[in-house]
């Protein structure tokens, strides 16, 4: 097995943070420091650590879904001592969230310690589409809808084709659902207010066809088999 897919698939990080560390010369196998990409290793007799701390090769495989509140971020360590998501999960495996949602966003979030999954669910070559419904000022006329859609100029780069859909219109702001197949920082935030209708509420509804349904803010649970069964066809 390649030594980052080996890292990825134990919850050590995604596949790409785990090239990170590799490169880094953070990784060691039996003591060396490896800093190629594509190393293999033998599971039944290399030992593999991260920062000199040993990497267990972990069995069994889990898959959350959590109703991230806002409040909380989506980084496993947390420098300005902000509430994680992580604090809100309470199970006994090493978990991490797949992609981002900014700390004034809440919905959708899920954790695992599957890193081939993070990969296909986050690298916009799978294309896996994500839903939100945000709450924005005032309200966006058919000119500004049509730019959303084609794709916006947004820093160093310009948005793929997306979708939006005005839901209701509440006095001087609009509820809008949005689908995207791409995930950069803040994303959906930046393409509203490229538009000139910044998001003052945002929240994920979806992430394919993982919907978050009636979980309550703040509760978390595991997949069901025919949500497993979904993600690993991707």
């Amino acid at each position: 097995m390649r030594l980052q897919k080996f890292l990825a698939a134990n919850g050590v990080a995604s596949r790409r943070k785990s090239e990170e560390l590799i490169s880094s010369g953070r990784v060691k196998v039996n003591g060396n420091i490896i800093t190629e990409m594509g190393y293999k290793v033998d599971l039944d007799i290399d030992k593999i650590s991260v920062d000199n701390k040993d990497i267990i090769l972990q069995e069994r495989k889990v898959y959350i879904l959590l109703n991230k509140p806002t409040g909380y971020v989506t980084t496993v360590s947390e420098q300005f001592n902000r509430k994680k998501v992580t604090d809100l999960v309470d199970v006994p495996y090493r978990i991490f969230p797949v992609g981002r949602l900014d700390y004034n966003t809440s919905g959708l979030l899920i954790l695992t310690n599957d890193g081939e999954l993070t990969y296909k669910l986050t690298h916009p070559k799978f294309k896996v589409e994500k839903v939100y419904i945000a709450k924005v000022k005032g309200i966006p006329t058919k000119e500004a809808l049509e730019a959303f859609e084609n794709g916006l100029k947004i820093e160093d780069y310009i948005t793929a084709p997306a979708k939006i859909k005005i839901l209701k219109e509440i006095n001087q702001h609009t509820l809008v659902e949005v689908r995207i197949r791409e995930g950069k920082n803040r994303q959906v935030r930046k393409m509203c207010e490229a538009i000139g209708h910044p998001v003052v509420e945002l929240k994920r509804i979806a992430m394919g066809r993982i919907h978050l349904g009636n979980l309550d803010v703040g509760n978390w649970r595991y997949f069901t088999e025919r949500e497993i069964a979904y993600l690993k066809q991707l």
